[in-house]
């Protein structure tokens, strides 16, 4: 007997929740705050004071830890893509 296919749009994920990124980029002025800007385009709860800062060990490269509320599947797939596309940004995880 056939079983009823898998809802479309099932998520692992209970909306809202905390939800960390995180976010490589260069060590240069302005990466921060350019990711504390996007985060709070998403997210206007956003409280900078809690992002986490990881220098690399040759300081050539920050690792940032974005946590924001999470509302929907959409709202983090935009801002996965808005934060992968920045210029300044190497990797989002």
């Amino acid at each position: 007997m056939p079983t009823a296919p898998e809802p479309a749009e099932r998520s692992l994920i209970e909306y809202p929740s905390a939800f960390p990124i995180k976010v490589l980029g260069a060590n240069v002025d302005g990466f921060a705050e350019a990711i504390v800007a996007i985060a709070r385009a998403f997210d206007p709860s956003f409280d900078a004071a809690t992002l986490e800062v990881r220098p690399s060990k040759g300081n050539n490269y920050l690792g940032l830890t974005v946590t924001v509320t999470a509302t929907s599947r959409e709202q983090l797939d935009e801002l996965y893509r808005t934060l992968s596309t920045h210029p300044l940004v190497k990797f989002v995880l």
